[in-house]
């Protein structure tokens, strides 16, 4: 069994959204990451993976995106604990809102960066940084 998760990628003026995981977090807590979060179960659904990166989107930092979500690749991981996570990473467009940490037990900042920032930051772990050079290239 997979826990799914998911997250997204938004750009602005050539800087990326992405956020400082809280301390308290189970994996990778004080981390920078994209926003995203676990698929909840629906039952019989359509586009849950859309849904739920808008879902987390507002519920971690309080903006909106479109309606445009594109996949731009996937993964898989293995928790510290030993569960099983499929990860997928959607390209986002920016609707409205101002993003800000809105939920403290998940995210302690929030920061508009530029692709070298990212790259160059010490709390980048290897796997935001092969998000970002994803992304980067899909908007190409």
């Amino acid at each position: 069994m997979f826990i799914v998760n998911v997250e997204g990628a938004i750009c602005r003026d050539d800087k990326w959204l992405v956020i400082t995981r809280s301390t308290k977090e189970e994996h990778a807590g004080g981390t920078l990451s994209l926003v995203g979060g676990k698929v909840e179960v629906e039952g019989n659904a359509l586009e849950i993976l859309e849904r739920t990166v808008k879902r987390e989107f507002y519920e971690e930092v309080g903006i909106e995106i479109n309606d445009a979500v594109n996949l731009v690749y996937s993964s898989s991981f293995v928790t510290n604990d030993g569960c099983n996570v499929i990860n997928m990473v959607f390209l986002c467009d920016y609707d409205r809102g101002t993003a800000h940490p809105k939920s403290p037990d998940e995210v302690e900042a929030v920061h508009w960066m530029t692709y070298d920032e990212i790259m160059n930051h010490p709390k980048s772990p290897p796997w935001t940084k092969e998000s970002i050079r994803r992304v980067v290239f899909a908007r190409r």
